[in-house]
């Protein structure tokens, strides 16, 4: 388990019944999630003093109500910082959860001591983007939704990155890594965090179950001679952290050795001092590269 625990600016509250109790910055939200299928007899006081509160509709989707929240405001993070933006499915434009990440994948470029480049793909706002290009990485960020990829470059100056070297793609992601093979394009680093189920351009199915080993059989196409990291993601359910090890271990192991490690991502609560599941991560890195 890698915990996401050395936030500040937010911070889980509590969870019960399907819903957890958020801070973000000075504003108190609850949002559902699934993987909160237990009561909490003692709950936090602060439920009573959410700013907004989603509740999803039976016809599908959801809304917030109760809603005393501004339009947008920012939080930080060890030097970072992100615009905060509710919408309509309940998502804040930004997992906090991937702070764990964000950690390991920056200590390792810091000690790499080369000038490393990442490819950051189904990047969505950008926050393992800014972290990359915050540790001393150039980084490719590519993400299909234009306004994901405009959030993306906002984080960047509000981190005090609007000149580092950042290149913002929207495209398709499998459809941007073909072509970056045939261009003979290579980088030290991947990051991916693919959806659980998508269209591409032309109206192909992405399923992850279904496309991931074949996508990750792609991506190793595009690391260099001596990688650094590669790091998969994902908050499908149906896809444990061992069967994505396996195929990590698979694609990458055999091709440059290394080490790899599979673990659940996870937040503490702080009402209880429990820990809050929030997906599954693979992280691989070259042999030696995270040892002191």
């Amino acid at each position: 388990m890698w915990c996401a625990k050395n936030w500040k600016d937010y911070e889980l509250i509590d969870t019960s019944e399907g819903e957890r109790l958020e801070r973000w910055g000075k504003y108190i939200l609850v949002r559902p999630d699934p993987q909160i299928v237990w009561k909490n007899d003692d709950k936090s006081p602060l439920w009573k003093k959410a700013d907004a509160t989603y509740k999803r509709s039976v016809k599908g989707g959801g809304a917030w109500g109760n809603n005393r929240l501004p339009e947008q405001w920012k939080i930080g993070y060890n030097g970072l910082e992100f615009v905060i933006r509710p919408t309509g499915f309940k998502h804040t434009g930004l997992f906090p959860e991937q702070a764990a990440n964000w950690d390991w994948f920056s200590e390792l470029i810091k000690k790499s001591g080369r000038k490393i480049k990442v490819l950051n793909l189904f990047a969505y706002t950008g926050g393992a983007t800014v972290a990359a290009a915050k540790a001393g990485a150039s980084v490719c960020h590519v993400d299909a939704a234009k306004g994901m990829v405009a959030q993306a470059k906002e984080n960047s100056a509000l981190s005090g990155l609007a000149e580092a070297p950042i290149r913002y793609i929207v495209d398709d992601c499998k459809k941007f890594v073909e072509r970056e093979i045939k261009r003979g394009n290579k980088y030290d680093g991947i990051i991916m965090d693919p959806p659980s189920y998508g269209r591409g351009p032309s109206g192909e199915v992405w399923k992850i179950e279904e496309c991931i080993d074949e996508f990750v059989r792609l991506a190793v196409n595009v690391l260099s001679d001596k990688p650094l990291f590669f790091l998969l993601n994902s908050y499908t359910t149906g896809l444990s952290p061992l069967a994505m090890r396996y195929i990590v271990d698979l694609r990458l192991v055999s091709k440059f050795g290394g080490k790899v490690e599979a673990g659940e991502l996870a937040l503490p609560v702080s009402q209880t001092g429990g820990f809050l599941p929030c997906g599954a991560s693979v992280r691989w890195s070259a042999s030696g590269a995270d040892e002191e």
